[in-house]
């Protein structure tokens, strides 16, 4: 996966070194001496991934560089690796804390820093597409603007449950008590009823089950695809280190455990877990907006199109017949001007609510504007649509629509057209003209009341 990476070092022998290494492997590679420097060109540039080294002279550290980093909207989502010959976990702990993603010690060992990277950067490519996709959701005008995301606020803590998968019942007892204080923490086989969890702590090094087989089947399975893993590793095991990462472990922290680090790396996958579920909960919003009508919470005419196109494609070609419903509110007009449009929207909703419990789950009611609305209908010949719009004529007059701000209840009543599929010649717009002209007869007739309008035959 090519990618590109900025490399922030004050020598250029190191600069130069990592340049070499990651140009090998087909990334783009962008450099910079100081930390100011490397704030301002990560902002014009995005790079996805930073390589960061924290003694810089001069200016600001990489801790304050990665903080400034992790606070400015426009490269907080990049991912940032630390570089430093400080191997203690003060030094590991503060980068964590500053928003890096991750630690190395140099001299670095290469197979760690493109396995790491490699997964950092494919983190970043789902982060960017969802984000992209909010981008054009906001573009449309279906998701707000002003909508407030601080979900990667490196300083910001989430608390939720994590879910620990070991049998090593010391180091369990030092995960509950480093954990316990931000998060709820359960223990698979002993908690039941635990909530759904904002991130597993795999054990690697386990002996009484395969830690390996957990992740694979964990990144495999719908409910845990998206789920952050850490992997718990021995520290000098390099090569199952790796092997956690490829399977799709997002972090790993060596034996035996700090409590400080495991609680430091938690909030940095938990904190990324919010941000990418808040993505995922707007896309699905903006989606939603898209196709739903807003005042009544039918489907709109943006979805109408899309349904109904491959519907009537199918019918042409031999399958399933599809038969449209029309329909009209009589004399809504009289009841906006007589109780004005507060009262309007109210009868529409409760409309919508009788459409919805009158059709079949298999139907798609939608709005076209205004009082008008369809009711598309799959797998559904024309006298069977015919005897179901007369139920749901029914269903809506049986009883008066009582609503906020209306004096009484008030007696609504729709007319109907009904259209079905008829021949290869038969188009969504045939179709629906078909129901239109049934409608209009039925109001000429004296409205509250169905019209089902076949095809005309060829002579």
């Amino acid at each position: 996966m090519s990618a590109r990476i900025l490399v922030v070092d004050d020598l250029e022998a190191n600069r130069r070194l990592l340049e070499a290494k990651l140009g090998a492997e087909y990334y783009e590679v962008l450099t910079a001496q100081r930390g100011e420097e490397a704030v301002q060109l990560a902002k014009r540039e995005r790079p996805d991934l930073i390589l960061l080294d924290v003694m810089m002279p001069g200016g600001i550290d990489g801790y304050e560089a990665c903080r400034r980093l992790k606070a400015q909207p426009e490269t907080r989502h990049i991912p940032v690796i630390i570089l430093t010959t400080l191997d203690d976990r003060d030094s590991k702990v503060r980068g964590l804390k500053a928003g890096a993603e991750e630690f190395l010690t140099k001299p670095i060992d290469d197979v760690q820093l493109m396995a790491r990277a490699k997964s950092l950067i494919s983190l970043k490519v789902v982060t960017d597409e969802l984000r992209a996709r909010e981008a054009s959701g906001k573009r449309m005008g279906v998701i707000d603007d002003e909508q407030r995301n601080d979900a990667l606020d490196a300083h910001r803590v989430f608390s939720g449950t994590v879910l620990v998968i070991d049998d090593n019942a010391n180091q369990i007892n030092r995960l509950k008590a480093a954990l316990g204080v931000e998060h709820r923490v359960s223990v698979l086989g002993q908690d039941e009823n635990a909530a759904p969890p904002d991130l597993a702590i795999v054990a690697v090094t386990a002996k009484g089950f395969d830690g390996f087989r957990v992740i694979a089947r964990m990144r495999s399975g719908e409910p845990t695809r998206h789920l952050p893993i850490l992997a718990v590793v021995e520290p000098d095991d390099k090569a199952r280190a790796l092997r956690a990462l490829e399977l799709g472990a997002h972090d790993i922290i060596v034996r035996p455990i700090d409590e400080e680090e495991v609680v430091a790396r938690a909030r940095t996958l938990m904190r990324r877990k919010r941000h990418m579920d808040l993505l995922r909960q707007r896309l699905d919003q903006s989606l939603e907006l898209a196709i739903t009508d807003q005042l009544t919470g039918l489907y709109n005419r943006r979805f109408l199109d899309a349904q109904l196109a491959p519907l009537m494609q199918r019918a042409q070609c031999g399958g399933d017949p599809v038969s449209l419903m029309v329909l009209d509110i009589d004399y809504f007009k009289k009841c906006n001007d007589t109780y004005g449009h507060d009262v309007g929207d109210a009868v529409l909703r409760e409309f919508a609510a009788r459409l919805a419990s009158n059709t079949r789950p298999s139907d798609f009611a939608c709005r076209l504007g205004g009082e008008e609305f369809v009711i598309i209908m799959p797998r559904t010949n024309g006298d069977i649509a015919c005897l179901a719009a007369e139920r749901l004529r029914r269903g809506i007059c049986a009883s008066p629509f009582t609503v906020p701000g209306a004096p009484m209840p008030l007696d609504i009543t729709a007319s109907i057209g009904v259209s079905c599929s008829s021949g290869a010649e038969d188009t969504p717009d045939t179709l629906l003209k078909r129901a239109d002209e049934g409608l209009y007869e039925a109001k000429r007739s004296g409205r509250n009341r169905v019209v089902g309008k076949a095809a005309a035959r060829a002579a």
